[in-house]
């Protein structure tokens, strides 16, 4: 019963895991100050960040944010990432601290049993307080779905059409099975397998070597801006496995939503972007030391495009898939 009641105590405050290198440091930022804004009922809050480089100077304003919502804040340095690796890593146009997530682990502190991941690029809107509490039936984590992932990638990585892809850019994590099933080990030797290189990186190791063991969650809790303009219908007949999530919990997730993930081209900060949910990220970037930040130019016209697209998938998602299977497939083969 102690040790029972000592576990429950060390999951009963909120965990938080980011990975950033100083480039992101300032959408770190945003997405901290959303989390800590929307969970100040939540009694403890700890935010663990696996540092890539972070200057002292982004160090000095994390800290800031986490001083003015008086929550603790502990900046692990990952070091060289690469040297982690016994064999070349090939990560693609991301940033290898991408594949920071993989050594939370050994990272974080053995007091820490749960733990939830969040990609620098989302925004919290809702309390967490019923994701912490999720029950991951005996999952290693729990995932939102990814139903749009081509067909190609989730056969270079052993699944199959039934079988569900989900995102890696919120990860509920059960700690303690984790290590005890030694899943970085895992993780490691399949991606030395693949040759060191997967087209989604982590999300697609983590996919691949885990298959089977991942909860699904809702798509209110790790949801993109481009399904706004997708049907229920439209996901569910190119990926059949979508049927875990119901149509009134993707309608929820879409009016709304808990994490807001800016994945895909259309970023709250670049210049001329109609992401819908842009105004999330830009009222809490406007409460951190970034403000102020100018964004970035030169994509005005791309955005527009992007946008029109966005619309046309509403009215004809034949015309997105034509042109993610003609332009993204490069990407793939690439």
């Amino acid at each position: 019963r102690n040790v029972i009641a000592e576990r429950k105590r060390r999951v009963s405050g909120l965990n938080i895991l980011y990975a950033s290198n100083d480039g992101f440091a300032r959408h770190l930022g945003t997405s901290m100050c959303s989390l800590f804004d929307k969970n100040q009922d939540m009694k403890d809050i700890t935010v663990y960040v696996l540092s890539l480089g972070l200057s002292e100077e982004s160090r000095g304003k994390l800290k800031v944010i986490a001083d003015c919502y008086h929550r603790r804040l502990e900046i692990l340095e990952l070091g060289d990432v690469r040297g982690k690796f016994d064999f070349e890593v090939d990560t693609g146009g991301y940033d290898i601290s991408i594949m920071g997530r993989l050594f939370m682990g050994e990272m974080l502190p053995k007091t820490v049993e749960r733990v939830l991941y969040l990609d620098c690029d989302t925004v919290v809107v809702r309390s967490l307080k019923k994701l912490w509490k999720e029950d991951l039936g005996g999952a290693v984590f729990g995932a939102v779905m990814e139903p749009t992932i081509y067909e190609t990638v989730k056969e270079s990585i052993g699944l199959s059409k039934e079988d569900g892809y989900y995102n890696s850019g919120m990860l509920l994590v059960d700690l303690v099975r984790w290590r005890e099933e030694h899943v970085q080990e895992k993780l490691l030797a399949f991606l030395k397998e693949k040759g060191g290189a997967l087209f989604a990186s982590d999300q697609d190791l983590l996919n691949g070597a885990l298959k089977g063991q991942i909860h699904t969650l809702m798509p209110e809790w790790n949801f993109f801006p481009n399904y706004r303009y997708f049907s229920y219908k439209t996901l569910m007949e190119h990926s059949p496995s979508y049927g875990a999530v119901s149509k009134k919990e993707f309608q929820k997730a879409k009016k709304h939503p808990a994490v807001i993930h800016f994945m895909g081209d259309e970023r709250p900060w670049i210049r001329g972007n109609r992401n819908h949910y842009r105004l999330a990220y830009e009222k809490y970037l406007a409460m951190t030391p970034w403000a102020g930040t100018p964004k970035q130019t030169g994509k005005e016209l791309y955005m527009l495009m992007y946008h029109a697209m966005d619309y046309a998938t509403a009215v004809c998602p034949e015309i997105r898939w034509y042109i993610s299977r003609k332009f993204g497939m490069k990407a793939v083969i690439n």
